[in-house]
């Protein structure tokens, strides 16, 4: 007997670039925990093809146990919102979209060239930690290889 398919992971545009950066830290412990559930144990370990993404346009999974989440919206929504639409132009995205891990790796490394986050991410605030560009950076590294 085969297991029933799992319900995409549902994502907002620039968490897509969130999860490729994702080492362990985050807002609270709860937070933490839902990352290393969804990037770790389900994106990762995968290896890209077998999780579905649906791209949404408000709140999504990674933000479900955020502190700063505020119903569907966050309490900073404006910038929100901005990184958003950046990453959803950068990366061709549209809220409906359906892409496998793997697939989403692949507009990445087509989309957005090392030290492309400056730019693409101003205002996050894990910006600055480079855990994002560094993941970013190996991304390239491993297609060149």
């Amino acid at each position: 007997m085969t297991a029933p398919p799992k319900s995409p992971i549902r994502f907002r545009p620039h968490h897509f670039i969130c999860a490729l950066g994702y080492r362990g830290k985050g807002y609270s412990r709860a937070f933490t925990e839902n990352m290393d559930a969804l990037v770790v144990r389900r994106l990762r370990a995968a290896g890209g093809e077998a999780e579905v993404i649906e791209v949404v346009g408000l709140a999504d999974d990674i933000c479900a146990p955020c502190p700063r989440r505020r119903g569907r919206l966050c309490e900073v929504q404006p910038a929100i919102a901005r990184l958003d639409d950046a990453h959803a132009r950068a990366l061709r995205l549209q809220v409906g979209d359906r892409l496998t891990w793997g697939e989403a790796l692949e507009r990445i490394r087509a989309n957005v060239p090392p030290g492309g986050l400056k730019a693409l991410c101003a205002g996050c605030q894990w910006l600055e930690l480079g855990l994002c560009e560094a993941a970013l950076r190996a991304l390239h590294e491993q297609a060149g290889a």
